[in-house]
């Protein structure tokens, strides 16, 4: 059975890991440094267990602290989320919503979608991280987050969904083609200055290219030049390096705009699916929700 006991202090040790000092806690709170230490000092009794390492120089969280501090905001948040609805009878999208995103397709493609949203809902407060590693949702205290790839079985505490599939295309500057010619073959490219993707291991990325139907062919090119990076390989293109193959999205302002051309279209090949997923019910909540309702909207089909 739950008892109200447990949250006592709760409050007292996120605003000391978050200020990293007993007396910076204790003017934030209204409370004596000796109120703030005694409180530390009952909770960590309580869970036996150490949460913070104390020098005469700083204050860090344990191991065990660093998980307890995740544990804790996700509850207060969770609190805080509950009187926001009751006060606004679930009527007006408001307060902290934490969004993590794909490094280079965040800041491209999604960011300029959700940042109309403030303007719409003045009270909603975006938290946006970019990352390209596996994120558990629930686990990690994230809203919403978007990822190109990745597992088609998520844990249970979280919905996904697939919004659509990127496509790898070619292209090159008009400058690149006017010089050494359009290739009109995938034969023709090996007479071309291709760019490719590279890891720092030394490994390069080869291109997929459209065979049967979920089944595209990989093509190892001898590159011109190797880049570990996508704003790398875009930057190379547009200055008229070579031919690279990069995600539609990626690519579809500058095509847009004449600066990059699409070459040899047939060869485009489908890629990863793009997922949405999201902790399960926090849905309902109107500032989840909207996100929720603006990314479908504008990263399907």
């Amino acid at each position: 059975m739950f008892s109200s006991e447990r949250l006592k202090g709760i409050d007292v040790f996120v605003c000391v890991a978050d200020y990293g000092s007993f007396t910076a806690a204790a003017e934030k709170m209204n409370l004596t440094a000796s109120a703030i230490s005694k409180s530390i000092a009952r909770l960590e009794k309580r869970l036996g267990a150490r949460l913070f390492l104390r020098t005469t120089r700083r204050l860090s969280l344990t191991e065990a602290g660093v998980a307890f501090y995740r544990t804790c905001t996700g509850v207060l948040a969770d609190l805080e989320d509950a009187e926001l609805s009751l006060r606004a009878e679930q009527s007006e999208p408001r307060g902290r919503v934490r969004i993590d995103l794909p490094s280079v397709f965040g800041r491209v493609r999604v960011l300029p979608m959700l940042l109309p949203l403030l303007q719409a809902f003045p009270s909603l407060v975006p938290h946006l991280s970019f990352s390209d590693g596996l994120v558990d949702p629930f686990k990690e205290g994230v809203d919403v987050v978007v990822r190109i790839g990745g597992a088609d079985v998520w844990p249970e505490t979280v919905e996904q969904r697939v919004l659509a599939r990127e496509w790898h295309t070619l292209c090159a500057s008009p400058a690149y083609l006017a010089n050494h010619g359009v290739p009109t073959s995938e034969q023709a490219l090996e007479q071309h200055q291709c760019i490719a993707y590279g890891w720092v291991d030394g490994r390069i990325s080869p291109w997929d290219f459209a065979c049967d139907p979920g089944s595209p062919r990989r093509w190892q090119m001898a590159p011109h030049l190797v880049i570990g990076n996508g704003d790398g390989l875009m930057q190379a293109a547009l200055a008229g390096c070579g031919i690279v193959q990069l995600p539609s999205w990626m690519v579809r302002p500058s095509l847009e705009e004449g600066k990059l051309v699409e070459v040899l279209p047939q060869l485009a090949t489908e890629g990863a699916a793009i997922r949405l997923a999201w902790v399960k019910n926090r849905q309902a909540l109107p500032k989840v929700n909207v996100v929720l309702e603006a990314l479908a909207a504008g990263l399907s089909g």
